[in-house]
């Protein structure tokens, strides 16, 4: 990302003189044209990783395929989608399911490491202070295409990350790693989330006044900045240049800003906080995220979709059970069917937004043609806390480079990391291994 979080202190300066230092963000607050966005010639691919706990109702009970309610039957194109699958019927044909995947960076850690190391497939030494791992996916992903865009990445949760019941620590409450020593929290509040992706001010008047208010401070701002410049030493020249830097980096996006059309996109406005409402908070996200990549705002988003050591109830569907008290299902069979209920419904959720991708106009196609998805935990079977196999799909057409509508059977344990390498390589983002990746997935 060019802006560092040492420019961003930097703005924090500017804020305290009446600017907001979320201006880069503020690609989304004036009308910012899509003329571009929109030509078949230049499609933009948008890639996200929505995250479930706790795996899925699969095979690897005693009850064997009775039970399983994720395993498509059938290999190829002659798949049937399973009971938790099934509200991804009308996506099929843009929709790759795999078995065979694990993950042995997270093995024997039960909670402790298995968001941040989905994506990474890297497991952190131990005894190391500090956290210590490896950049995660969607940073290496968001680094190759994330730059043009006011947000490099997003990094959103459905509720606080930070739970007890998982463990604690680095590993435990983030999906994405900047480079190996640097978490990124993950926003469970979703009016912060539409503040940093569209700006201050709850209103679309509100924000456009703001938004005029703040090109002209800049303005200002720069003048006295470079007149100071000519009165002070080298090393105070050197932090001016580098504060001028980021002023200039702001403007560059404001102009960008201006440049683009929002006149498509209806904006709600600003969310009050986060919903009490469970289903309405999971679904303000998808919302939220829907939004982000309608006008391109950013290309790169990791969503949990509930916590690791979640302790929410889902009244809403029948279950006053909580998931995570839930998810360690003894192998009892009314556990086992609320457990598919509750994996059901967030997969409901996710195709709730692939509906609004695919009706999304996006060039040649849809945002949906346009975007690779992937879906899944890094846990298996719950109660046994293993990491094998895996329930994980992707969803989308990659700008044509994915070969959708298959159950793909790679050899068994392959890693997950086989599968994120095949993903950069469907990006065109040249990477010879990532974590424990052995090579590509073939079919894909």
């Amino acid at each position: 990302m060019f802006l560092t979080k040492k420019h961003i202190s930097r703005r924090a300066t500017l804020k305290g003189m009446g600017v907001s230092l979320a201006l880069p963000l503020l690609d989304a607050m004036i009308p910012a044209a899509t003329a571009m966005e929109k030509t078949a010639a230049v499609p933009r691919p948008r890639v996200g990783f929505f995250y479930i706990p706790h795996g899925a109702i699969m095979d690897n009970t005693p009850y064997g395929k009775e039970v399983d309610a994720w395993t498509p039957s059938g290999e190829g194109a002659n798949f049937t989608l399973n009971r938790i699958m099934k509200p991804l019927e009308k996506h099929k044909q843009q929709l790759l399911s795999f078995a065979n995947l694990e993950n042995a960076a997270s093995a024997g850690s039960v909670h402790t490491l298995n968001p941040a190391t989905w994506l990474s497939s890297t497991r952190p030494p131990g005894g190391t202070p500090g956290a210590n791992m490896a950049i995660t996916l969607d940073q290496v992903i968001a680094g190759a295409i994330g730059q043009e865009t006011a947000l490099p990445s997003l990094e959103v949760a459905a509720e606080t990350t930070i739970q007890s019941a998982a463990g604690g620590g680095f590993y435990s409450t983030t999906l994405s790693f900047r480079d190996a020593h640097t978490p990124l929290p993950m926003e469970f509040n979703p009016r912060k989330v539409f503040l940093q992706l569209f700006g201050e001010g709850d209103t679309d008047a509100e924000r456009a006044l703001i938004s005029r208010q703040t090109t002209s401070i800049l303005d200002l701002i720069a003048e006295r900045t470079r007149s100071l410049r000519a009165e002070v030493g080298p090393e105070d020249k050197r932090v001016l240049d580098s504060y001028l830097e980021t002023v200039r980096e702001i403007e560059r996006r404001l102009e960008k800003a201006k440049a683009r059309d929002l006149s498509s996109v209806k904006l709600p406005n600003a969310p009050v906080g986060q919903l009490d409402a469970f289903d309405e908070q999971v679904k303000m996200m998808f919302d939220l995220i829907a939004l982000a990549y309608q006008a391109n705002l950013t290309r790169v988003v990791s969503y949990i979709m509930v916590a690791e050591g979640t302790n929410r109830n889902y009244p809403f569907i029948n279950v006053p059970d909580s998931f995570h008290p839930l998810s360690h299902h003894a192998n009892d069979r009314d556990r086992l069917e609320k457990l598919t209920r509750v994996q059901t419904w967030h997969m409901e959720q996710f195709a709730k937004f692939l509906d609004k991708m695919a009706a999304t106009p996006d060039g040649d196609g849809t945002l949906l043609d346009h975007s690779i998805f992937m879906y899944g935990s890094n846990m298996s079977n719950s109660d046994r806390h293993n990491n094998y196999p895996l329930p994980v799909i992707l969803v989308g057409g990659g700008n044509g480079k994915l070969k959708g509508g298959r159950h793909i059977v790679p050899p068994e344990k392959t890693p997950i990391a086989n599968l994120h390498l095949t993903v950069l390589n469907k990006l065109g983002i040249p990477r010879e291994k990532l974590g424990d990746s052995t090579g590509y997935i073939a079919g894909v």
